[in-house]
């Protein structure tokens, strides 16, 4: 069995390529994930489903972990082999072990620039495959399991698909593309705080503040609860991790874009694979003795 490699091209190789129903089933997925981010701004303030405030984001839980499973089994079916299977191990296991490094210290969690570099050199079908498995394994090895992991999740799927959907994989190299990786790491490190606010926003509305989830507030008023939310809890976090995605990117981005590269091109995830039969030996030339 022969693996044919070819010669070394600018075309990026990725270690799964979508498929419609990939495709598919991650806009299902999504769509869902902002109905269980979103559903305070989304639903009116008469609506049945502000009675169950303290009841929907369990619901909305439940229901994004099984959506996240099929997203990410529809995906490895899509080409996901034991090569990338392997590379998926040993990144997501790096990732969990980077994040408990800034547990409990304001915004140091350098989880974040290595899902920005993975997902841009590996591709979005890997990238949220990568972010969602992450998440659940630095979950498990911190004790973060909760209500709050789905969205998690989907949160870090999003963010590291989002890295390989930047433009110019193909062409873009350099310090370019750094520093665009390093705008986008800083500017999805905010996203991701604000979505994860939206995620557990809702309880609480038991705290009688002018912060706080008001199901028979309006549209409004609730985005300026919220924003108020945003800003009195979350914006140094935010700013921490934004910051460090920024400096890590910028400084060990390089190098690590480089080796990512190069183990993709040895693991050879798109080379397709041949078999030729042995040639025969001509019976007028029979194998000399000795040799």
């Amino acid at each position: 069995m022969t693996t044919t490699t070819g010669r070394r091209t600018d075309r990026q190789a990725r270690a799964v390529r979508l498929g419609p129903r990939s495709w598919l089933a991650l806009a299902l997925v999504s769509a869902v994930g902002v109905a269980g981010f979103g559903w305070p701004f989304l639903a009116p303030p008469a609506s049945s489903l502000n009675a169950h405030a303290q009841d929907a984001p369990w619901l909305f839980a439940g229901l994004l972990v099984l959506l996240v499973a099929v997203v990410a089994a529809t995906i490895s079916e899509s080409g996901l082999g034991p090569k990338a299977v392997a590379m998926l191990g040993v990144l997501a296991a790096a990732g969990a072990a980077l994040r408990p490094i800034g547990a409990g210290t304001a915004g140091l969690e350098p989880m974040f620039f290595l899902m920005v570099l993975s997902g841009r050199v590996l591709g979005p079908g890997f990238g949220f495959v990568l972010g969602s498995v992450t998440m659940f394994a630095s979950a498990l090895l911190t004790g973060g399991v909760g209500p709050w992991l789905p969205f998690q999740m989907l949160a870090m799927g999003w963010f590291t698909t989002g890295a390989g959907l930047l433009p110019g994989p193909d062409r873009l190299r350099g310090r370019a593309e750094v520093w665009m990786l390093a705008g986008y790491g800083f500017l999805a490190a905010f996203a991701y705080g604000t979505v994860m606010n939206m995620a557990g926003w809702p309880f609480m509305s038991v705290l009688a503040s002018n912060i706080s989830f008001s199901p028979d507030a309006s549209l409004p008023a609730n985005l300026a609860r919220f924003a108020a939310y945003c800003l009195a809890t979350s914006l140094g976090w935010d700013l921490g991790r934004a910051l460090v995605t920024v400096v890590l990117t910028l400084t060990v981005g390089p190098s690590l874009l480089k080796a990512l590269r190069r183990a993709t091109r040895r693991a050879a995830f798109e080379a397709p694979v041949t078999f030729e039969d042995a040639p025969e030996r001509s019976p007028a030339h029979p194998p000399r003795p000795g040799r």
